[in-house]
């Protein structure tokens, strides 16, 4: 495995802190993976491509769908919080010296987080939106250095799996649009307010 990022040339290198610890949740997924996933064999230990199964007896049962997983250069270390605002909101009635710097500061802050989204075509849920972005807090706000690939699946399973029905969430057109130039789930300012899916 090496650390290279071949298909996201702007990505920098993985650290050797991070790399140690994703060639060992590697090594222990595929010693014993989490039930209903299937690790997508790449030469690229930066982003992961996972299949998902549906659990049996939910609405997904039966259906297969692939999430991809972007580990930054300090992965797993736990990211700064930045609560206050969404940063394109924020940054526009700024003076132009301190949109750099808080660009510049948004960008560092991005780099530090883990990506998981959904490709296509994402699963109707609540809580995922057409594009692929989940919100589930673990990605963001509650995210912990302590939490691993498989923790994360799992929780994304248990997120499909207690869904009393497949919709999108009800701003999906709204924010699939915002984010139609790339931007990504991690610039989002998410309102974690339903615990129930």
């Amino acid at each position: 495995m090496t650390s290279s990022a071949s298909s996201s040339p702007s990505r920098k290198v993985l650290s050797k802190i991070a790399c140690l610890r994703l060639q060992k949740e590697l090594g222990e997924w595929q010693a014993s993976p989490p039930g209903g996933f299937t690790y997508k064999v790449s030469d690229n230990l930066q982003r992961w491509v996972i299949e998902v199964s549906g659990a049996e007896g939910t609405l997904y049962a039966g259906e297969t769908y692939r999430l991809q997983v972007d580990f930054p250069e300090q992965y797993p270390m736990e990211a700064p919080q930045v609560r206050e605002r969404d940063p394109l909101f924020f940054l526009l009635p700024l003076a132009r010296t301190l949109r750099v710097e808080l660009a510049l500061f948004w960008t560092a802050l991005m780099d530090v987080l883990v990506q998981v989204i959904f490709m296509h075509p994402a699963p109707m849920h609540p809580h995922i939106y057409s594009n692929g972005h989940i919100c589930l807090d673990i990605l963001y706000d509650s995210w912990s250095p302590a939490m691993t690939v498989s923790s994360v699946c799992i929780s994304i399973l248990s997120m499909l799996s207690s869904s009393p029905a497949k919709e999108r969430p009800s701003d999906n057109d709204r924010y699939v649009r915002n984010c139609r130039n790339g931007r990504s789930p991690k610039e989002t300012r998410w309102w974690f307010h339903d615990d129930k899916v």
